[in-house]
Order: C-alpha cells, then structure tokens, then sequence
C-alpha cells in the first residue's frame, strides 16, 4: 500500500465526520465488540462534539483516525480510581478517544504518521501527554511507538484494554526504532519482469565473481571452448563466436558479413526489431527489398515465397525470430525450407528467441543472440551462429570480422573471463521446458483480471505485452508498478508511443514469483482505478 498519496489533517468536513463514524462502527462494532449493532452502521462517539479527529485521507477515502479531548472526566476517570496518581504532576493531559486504522492500511506507516499529527497537535495547544485506552491486540506496536502502560487493564471479553500514555519524549525516543521496524517490513521484495538484465541463478553470479584471468591464458581457452560447444548444442549449430559486446553488435557483423556478399536481400519486418534491421542493413548500404507490415500482424511464408518467386536475384533473407517489440514468433522453419528451395541465405536475429524457444538454427546461414536474456547470463556478450567456416575478409572492420573469431577460436581481441565464465555455467540449466508453462498461466489470469494482452498463445512464452486503456498512462502506471517493486518493460519509445507495458520471463523465475507480479500489477491497476474514480 503506497502512503506517499495520503494526506493527514484535522477532520473539518461532513463528508469526512460520516465517514469517521463508519470507521468507528467497523472497529469499535464489527471487530472490536464493544458496542451494539445498528442498521446505519455508523457509531458517533458520545464525546464528538468535543472531539478533534485527526485522519488519514487516501483521495477522499477517510483510511484512518485519532480523536482527542481534553475536558474532564476522561473515559478513564470512570475506569481506574484516581486516576491522577498514575501520571506526573503538573503535566497538561488530553485523551485519545479513539485509533482505528483500516485493515488495508496497517502494514504501513499511516499508524505512526497519525501519532506524529496528534503530537504535534498536542505541542502545538500546549499539552505535553495523551493518554489512551489501548487494545490489548495491538499493545505490542503501541510500545513500539513509545505509548507507556499503567495500571491494571480494564474491559472485559473481547473489548480488553490497557491505560497508556504518550508524552513528546517518550514518542521521540521510539520514533527511529520505530521506523526502522517499519521500512523493514514493508521492504518490498522486488521483481524484474525487463528481457534484459535478467534475474540470474546464484551459481551464475557466484561464477562472475571469480577471478579474472587474462583472456590469453589456457584456463579461459578451455572455458571458452566449452561455452561455444554448449551453444552449439543449445541450437544445432556447427560454429559460433562470442564477442565482447550486445545484440546489436552480432547484428552489425551480419550486416558487416551480407556487405560483402553478392546480390540484394529481403528483410522482413513487422515490429521495432524487425525496422532495425533495416537499420542496420542501411548502415552498410546494403541493397535489399523488404516486406514490412504493422506491429503484429504476420508475415507469412507465403508472403516471402511469392517475393522469391518474382525476384529471383535476391540472395539473403534477414529476419528476427522472436519481434521483441510485441512477443510475435516467426515461423523459421517455413523460412528455412524456403530458402533451401530458392538457395538464399537465412540470417535470424534470434536474441530473444535462443534460451527461451526450443531453436534448431542449424539451417540458418547466420543467427545472432547474446549472453543475456533467455540464456540467464549476464548481458555483455555477443553470439553469432554460423552454418559454414567463414575466412578473415579485410574488407570488413577487424571487430566485426567474423573469419576473425573463427580463425582464432572466438579470442581474436580481448575478452572478459568473468563474463565468460557466468556464461558457461548459466548454459548448463537453460530451461525451454517450463517456461510456456508459466507464460500460460500468466496470459490467462491477465485476461481473466480484464487486461488486454497483445497476441495469443503462438506468441513467445518469454515476454508478454498488456495495451493499456488510453486513461491510464503506461509511464504513469510503470512507475506505480516500480514503487510496488515490480519493474517491467515500458520506458522504451516504442512502447510509450503505443501506451503498451511488457513482462518479460526471459531469467529464472518461479511460478510463485509469476503470481505475486500478477498480484501487484492487479493492486496497482486497482488503486489507479479508484483514484481515477475519485478524482475523475
């Protein structure tokens, strides 16, 4: 529950008195029985003309209340026999009548800033102690505040209370403590849903804290073996490089690579990914065709055979395999049978796509992704997937040379050892399996709490895009989410432009995870809600 959007002050307002007598019934009736039922449900104190409350105000929903008096008799008068042994002398006493906090609201700091008004009130029209007849169901967090018991508790039942009493030296002397406890409990665990960087495994950040040993030395040699072997594996691929760098570096040596080849090429295009291959291509001044569609809507093989039919000179096809930007899957085996009938090369930007979706690349002529995201490594690390061995070409920058890496066991240039090593071992429980699993479950439970989520279930099980509603901002509301320590994907352009949010399940996650991030985004959707409600 946020309180940065409570405000306290003295109640003034009708609205606001019926409000503190609902609240006072649903404490002092229906939880704490101390008073009898009644069909307005609405209990008046029988000192409310004398009363000054002190409330709490989320929007215009009284959420909490402290009322105080200072004639008397006080309620204790009549309680405890001579009351005024108990207290120091010539101390200027007024009494807190009433404390009731809603439910909702108690796990945070509303309890203390209530106490916070009511001392400063006190100061301010010079008492300096507050006496109160606390529950014994909270005695506990009264002490914490720095409330000091005496005399014997009275009530009976249910409705058992003990005589308290605040002074400013006492409520200062707890108050640090007292918020210490507090921001350890209501320390939110967080929870990154981004596609990069991901949550990893503990061994893989245990790996990176290894030490660092020089990329020439035969240790690292061994590992980086292993690390291209395993990629190999991971998608049946016959050579790999792994380059210091991200995702768009392995792109930029694809594109560096299609530079030199012969003929022009075929893009395909139907999210922001899908443009920035086109980018990249533009870049080197390759010459290319394109089918380019809206932001979703399927590019389908037959689409591309009908190309290939009427363009016999094309000579590459270049394509993501997950469209990050929406959670769209391409159908690559359809790409690849056409570019084997029609002797093209398929170069697939699969970054999103390699960890998360079972993936045979080995058809592929080139396919890019990184260490990061559905690996569950660390970001930092390029990946390029190569069908045949490729030579040195010296027209091509000696970085983005991928004959370079092949020639020299993927350690042409420098690397880093502990990025390599986390890369390694985050290799050896890469998971496909589970996680459509989890997306369904996900997906449904969205819709089900009303939200529209972009695409079906042929999308990729590791991000998932949610439109909001044109009244609820997507930045506004990925904030919220923040706050809530739940981070998600909304900061980029693209998806403020299309007011979208996205949870990505690129890393390792738990179901259990999955149904608390549900939980708060469904909290923050209600509290947004019920704010627009109010205040229109």
């Amino acid at each position: 529950m946020e309180t940065h959007s409570l405000i306290y002050k003295v109640a003034t307002e009708k609205e606001e008195m019926d409000q503190i007598n609902r609240l006072n019934y649903r404490t002092f009736v229906e939880e704490i029985p101390q008073h009898s039922t009644n069909e307005e449900k609405a209990l008046v104190d029988r000192f409310h003309d004398e009363n000054t409350y002190i409330i709490a105000k989320w929007g215009s929903e009284v959420v909490g209340m402290i009322a105080l008096r200072s004639n008397r008799p006080y309620s204790l008068d009549s309680k405890i026999e001579d009351l005024d042994q108990f207290l120091p002398k010539d101390s200027s006493t007024c009494e807190i009548r009433l404390l009731s906090v809603k439910e909702e609201f108690r796990s945070t700091r509303v309890f203390f800033s209530l106490c916070d008004q009511l001392v400063t009130h006190c100061l301010e029209r010079g008492y300096d102690m507050a006496l109160i007849s606390g529950t014994v169901r909270q005695l506990k967090l009264y002490r914490r505040m720095g409330f000091i018991p005496f005399g014997e508790r009275v009530g009976s039942g249910d409705a058992v209370y003990q005589p308290m009493y605040l002074t400013k030296a006492s409520f200062e002397s707890s108050t640090k403590a007292f918020i210490r406890m507090m921001e350890r409990k209501n320390r939110v665990r967080e929870l990154s849903f981004l596609p990069g960087p991901v949550p990893m495994r503990k061994e893989v950040t245990d790996a990176f804290k290894g030490a660092t040993v020089s990329h020439r030395n035969n240790e690292f040699i061994e590992c980086m073996s292993k690390v291209r072997l395993r990629l190999k594996e991971l998608v049946n691929v016959n050579h790999v490089l792994v380059s210091v760098g991200t995702g768009t570096l392995s792109n930029d040596m694809v594109a560096a690579h299609l530079s030199v080849l012969p003929g022009p090429g075929l893009i395909l295009s139907n999210g922001e990914f899908g443009y920035r291959l086109q980018d990249h291509a533009d870049r080197f001044g390759l010459e290319y065709m394109t089918i380019s569609k809206e932001w979703g809507v399927p590019v389908r093989a037959e689409e591309v055979e009908e190309i290939l039919k009427q363009n016999c000179d094309i000579q590459w096809i270049w394509t993501v395999h997950c469209e990050t930007s929406t959670g769209f899957v391409y159908d690559v085996e359809r790409l690849c049978d056409l570019s084997d009938r029609y002797d093209v090369k398929l170069c697939i930007d699969a970054c999103s796509s390699v960890g998360v979706i079972p993936s045979d690349l080995g058809r592929a002529y080139l396919a890019t992704s990184v260490s990061g995201k559905g690996i569950g490594a660390y970001p930092g690390l390029a990946i390029v997937f190569h069908r045949e061995a490729i030579g040195p070409d010296s027209r091509i920058p000696r970085y983005l040379d991928i004959g370079q890496y092949d020639k020299n066991a993927s350690i042409p240039y420098t690397h880093s050892s502990n990025l390599v090593q986390a890369l390694y071992t985050a290799l050896g429980a890469v998971d496909t399996a589970s996680r459509p699993m989890i997306m369904e479950i996900l997906r449904h439970r969205l819709i089900e709490a009303g939200f529209h989520v972009i695409g079906d279930e042929d999308y990729s099980p590791g991000i998932i895009t949610v439109a909001l509603p044109p009244d609820i901002p997507s930045r506004e509301f990925g904030d919220r989410c923040r706050r809530a320590g739940l981070i998600l994907s909304y900061e980029s352009d693209y998806l403020l432009k299309r007011n979208w949010i996205q949870l990505a399940l690129m890393g390792n996650y738990q179901e259990s995870e999955v149904n608390e991030a549900l939980d708060r985004i469904k909290t923050c959707m209600d509290a947004y809600r019920r704010e627009l409600a109010t205040h229109g």
